[in-house]
């Protein structure tokens, strides 16, 4: 074997390293963005982005949007949490606490 085959060698290697080490950091990526913005399916992501990486990345790019999505629900809970709205929340429940005193009361 000449220097110029095992060079060549190197390089193969160095290059089939890369690729898999690109390979292996595309799949943890959705898990990752999921678990980084708290998002309530964020192992379930992480399952999707190992598996898209096993099929070859048919799947990725809708794991990847997935992890940047949050279910309705979430989002709401997150907007009172955070006292977006908590000011309508509490309007919104001395509301009806005054409309529970009138019934109580005889329903004027």
């Amino acid at each position: 074997m000449s220097g110029l085959d095992i060079f060549a060698l190197i390089v193969l290697i160095v290059l089939l390293l890369a690729v898999l080490v690109i390979w292996i950091v595309l799949a943890m990526l959705p898990g990752k963005i999921a678990r980084q913005r708290n998002h309530p399916q964020a192992e379930a992501i992480n399952v999707g982005g190992w598996v898209s990486a096993l099929l070859l990345g048919v799947m990725w790019p809708f794991v990847l949007v997935w992890a940047f999505t949050r279910p309705q629900s979430a989002e709401s809970e997150q907007a009172v949490s955070d006292g977006e709205s908590g000011d309508e929340v509490s309007a919104l429940r001395d509301r009806v606490a005054g409309l529970e005193a009138k019934l109580a009361a005889g329903g004027d």
